[in-house]
């Protein structure tokens, strides 16, 4: 694969199960320079014939993967290359299992983000991840509309994060209900990414990151609700900030203690996602009022609140409530909109004039 570089110490080979495994495998992004970038590797990757489904009447495989590690480096592996490379995977992972794969599973995997470009440098990820996917190419033949499932859980800077998720890879559009939750992550340990790239750093607080989301006929329907606990910004441990360092500290920690409800001790919104699988687009205004919902008036769960599911999602847009100014001023789509109605009733009227 041009632009990468890998090697494998050795492949046995199990024949009794219909099986060979790549001992110590590793693949790393290569620049103009030459220069090596590790990018993914794994102590052992474990291809096999999946008894479960061959009993059923299907030949497919299983994939084990022990010790995973895959990691996102800025300016040198980025999630847009790697898309483009996706053909290249694709072929690579036909060549290596020449069935199709029904079960995935990973052992005490690490996904890694670094930006050593950063001051002071960035080096965050999740440890310890277990994944299971299950039924991908349906061999189960269970009928259900959402045949396969993934679970996933790893550990999180002293917190936990939890991926549920029931799907039909065979669908023509994403289809697919999605539950993750992030708790008890200790913002602490995330201070050089905090100070890189918003230029502050904590002195104690705790995140969560709860999302539902669902999609089916080319719509999506979710919401992604983040909360923040006990968050100290400014504190005796800030002395040795810079002057600027101090006053924009003291401004994030003053907004954060605005906007943070008092008898929780926590800071927190909802962000609702909802429209087309082609375009992506967040409820900013919907995200504002949870906020001010939440520091004056009541406190947001810290749960996945299981309302988003698979029924849930429309496969058209619902009309939209429009409050008093919306109906005022309105936009030049729903001025657009009036006119094109207009129009037509005005045609309408013309064509049956003439009739009569």
């Amino acid at each position: 694969m041009e632009g990468y570089y890998g090697h494998v110490k050795d492949v046995d080979l199990s024949l009794y199960r219909g099986a060979y495994m790549i001992d110590s495998v590793y693949l790393n992004k290569v620049d103009k320079k030459q220069k090596q970038t590790p990018f993914i590797s794994a102590r052992l990757i474990d291809l096999s014939v999946e008894w479960k489904a061959l009993f059923k009447g299907s030949l497919v495989g299983e994939v084990i993967i022990r010790n995973p590690a895959l990691v996102f480096t800025q300016n040198r592996v980025e999630p847009s290359q790697v898309q483009k490379d996706t053909s290249d995977f694709r072929r690579v992972i036909k060549d290596l299992m020449p069935l199709k794969i029904n079960r995935v599973v990973i052992h005490n995997g690490q996904l890694r983000y670094k930006d050593l470009s950063a001051s002071p440098k960035v080096d965050i990820g999740m440890k310890e991840l277990n994944l299971v996917a299950e039924n991908l190419r349906n061999s189960y033949q269970t009928g259900e509309l959402l045949p396969a499932s993934l679970k996933a859980d790893a550990k999180v800077y002293s917190g936990t994060f939890n991926l549920s998720i029931k799907m039909n890879p065979l669908a023509k559009e994403a289809t697919f209900d999605l539950n993750s939750k992030m708790e008890n992550t200790d913002l602490t340990q995330l201070n050089d990414f905090l100070q890189a790239y918003a230029g502050v750093d904590v002195n104690k607080g705790r995140f969560g990151l709860y999302t539902e989301m669902a999609a089916r006929n080319g719509r999506y329907k979710g919401y992604v609700k983040p909360i923040i606990k006990d968050l100290d910004v400014v504190g005796p441990e800030d002395k040795r900030d810079n002057l600027f360092g101090k006053l924009w500290e003291h401004v994030v920690g003053g907004a954060a203690q605005l906007f943070t409800n008092k008898k929780k001790d926590q800071l927190a919104t909802e962000i609702p996602l909802e429209g087309s699988t082609s375009k992506l687009k967040a409820g900013t205004w919907y995200a504002i009022m949870d906020m001010l919902r939440n520091a004056f008036i009541q406190a947001l769960t810290s749960s996945v609140e299981n309302k988003i599911s698979i029924a849930s999602v429309d496969s058209e847009p619902k009309e939209e409530k429009k409050g008093f100014f919306k109906k005022l001023f309105g936009s030049d789509d729903d001025k657009d909109k009036k006119k094109d109605k207009s129009e037509k009733e005005e045609k309408a009227a013309k064509e049956n004039k003439k009739k009569d």
